[in-house]
């Protein structure tokens, strides 16, 4: 199977080691990613709430860029990125002339968009394409003992008429399925689908460091020994502010997160080294020692 790849910018920057895995599990999983190269940045709905046709604009133009290789599913490996992008495709499939116009400022490019692109999650492409009893049949190095508390956080769940939500009620639960299909156990929280803070760090980082302390607390609190995510950018908030919101907050926590390529290249049987789990803020080591994974 192959697809167009859509990285978005964290992996290239912030969190280069979610672009690591996700080429790590690429092969065992059986597909083959073809970088959209000079992709626009989706605009993370930050640029959407001043300029909704800017952030349209540029996303019609990766669309069109993915239209012009040949291909049309655009693979993200960000929840933001899902979100943003499905809204801008649900706005132009539904609005002809908006489409027209929005082609308009793509033609210096020679691009224009025919409206033939879906965009889809890694979580939604192993569990809708690949299936979860293949997924199983990868594992080699299952994580038994292993909590782990899901943390979907905001825009790969709403809204919901634009990421089919309602055409597929499941995707609600999807990663649920894959920490099983890893051999661990999911742990059910109340901030699974809640927002991590990242949006509003720079306006308000008092109430963000409250959200993910509270919500690194919460999952340790139902048993979680990990939490992983199928977002950057929450990961960015709850690895990265965490030492800092547990302080703040006085909070006594050290809850390792997880990128979901990461968490199903552990149980492929690839090394911590391997998938990048050094560059995290949190240690991982303790759930390294507790699933009997190589460093």
């Amino acid at each position: 199977m192959k697809y167009a790849f859509y990285p978005g910018c964290v992996s290239k920057g912030g969190a280069p080691e979610l672009y690591t895995s996700t080429m790590t599990i690429a092969d065992k999983l059986g597909i083959e990613l073809e970088e959209i190269v000079g992709a626009s940045c989706t605009g993370a709905g930050v640029l959407q709430e001043k300029g909704l046709k800017l952030g349209d604009t540029l996303n019609a133009r990766t669309f069109a860029m993915a239209e012009r290789m040949g291909l049309t599913t655009i693979l993200n490996i960000c929840s933001t990125c899902q979100g943003v992008m499905a809204q801008a495709n649900y706005r132009l499939l539904n609005d002809p002339d908006y489409l027209s116009e929005i082609n308009k400022e793509l033609e210096p490019e020679g691009l224009e968009y025919t409206g033939r692109i879906v965009i889809k999650h890694l979580a939604w492409v192993i569990v809708e394409e690949i299936g979860i009893e293949k997924l199983k049949s990868l594992v080699t190095n299952p994580l038994p003992g292993l909590k782990v508390a899901p943390f979907y956080g905001c825009y790969i769940l709403r809204p919901s008429w634009a990421l089919g939500i309602n055409e597929n009620p499941g995707r609600e639960y999807y990663l649920e399925q894959i920490i099983e299909a890893c051999g661990s156990e999911p742990v059910n929280f109340p901030g699974r689908t809640k927002c991590c803070g990242f949006p509003i760090m720079l306006i308000n980082e008092k109430n963000s460091m409250q959200m993910v302390a509270n919500h690194t607390t919460s999952a340790h609190e139902h048993g979680a020994d990990a939490m992983v995510t199928p977002c950057p950018l929450c990961h960015l908030n709850l690895d990265g502010q965490q030492p800092k919101a547990a302080s703040l907050m006085k909070e006594k926590v050290s809850m390792p997160i997880l990128h979901l390529p990461q968490m199903i290249g552990l149980a492929m049987g690839y090394s911590s080294k391997e998938l990048g789990l050094s560059q995290h803020i949190v240690s991982t080591k303790s759930i390294l020692e507790k699933a009997s994974i190589r460093a």
